[in-house]
């Protein structure tokens, strides 16, 4: 590998969204696409690449999808929610990259590393979450996933129920080695994916 300086990359998983009344998987891509070019063209320029991005609207998805199929499917972790959206959005900006980078007859590979990120128990935030997810609920309904679900909520701005959770401060990645020798061996890594 040479000398090429290497940028770190934060995709917002809003930024995916271009239009809100059309949120597909091919629309969502589309937007991978339009950010993928510009990334292709800072590779071209000679330099290496990290990339992590967000997947705030994405897991709101997830989680509409288990509530609306919750009478005959089992609920899902929002861990294993994280690590869906990792997959899947590592997968389509890894695509978009790839052939962004082949209309430029550059030969790179990108992979996506679904990431665990080590956090402090008693970070003060798991005591009082605050980050809302999902989609906004009627109070009754909230207030049976709270009981029933475990979940903390909260009336969100006037708007509506929501399920609430804690954003606590990263201590390390736990795949940071997987990265990193992955960088070494000039791959461009998506990792991190909504800060799993």
């Amino acid at each position: 590998m040479d000398d090429a300086k290497l940028i770190v990359l934060a995709i917002g998983g809003n930024s995916l969204i271009t239009d809100s009344k059309n949120v597909t998987v091919k629309s969502q891509y589309e937007a991978a696409v339009q950010t993928a070019s510009h990334i292709a063209k800072l590779i071209q320029a000679g330099y290496r690449v990290a990339i992590a991005h967000g997947n705030g609207p994405q897991v709101g998805f997830i989680l509409r999808r288990v509530e609306i199929a919750s009478s005959e499917l089992h609920l899902v972790p929002l861990d294993s929610c994280v690590a869906d959206t990792q997959g899947a959005l590592g997968y389509n900006i890894q695509m978009a990259l790839h052939n962004e980078l082949k209309k430029l007859g550059i030969d790179k590979t990108a992979a996506t590393v679904v990431t665990q990120v080590v956090v402090d128990a008693d970070d003060p935030s798991f005591q009082h979450p605050t980050k809302p997810i999902g989609s906004f609920i009627d109070e009754e309904t909230a207030r049976r996933h709270e009981r029933e679900d475990g979940y903390s909520i909260m009336e969100d701005a006037g708007r509506g129920w929501r399920r609430v959770v804690a954003s606590p401060l990263p201590k390390h990645i736990v795949e940071m080695p997987a990265v990193h020798g992955l960088l070494a061996q000039d791959v461009i890594v998506i990792a991190a994916g909504g800060g799993g």
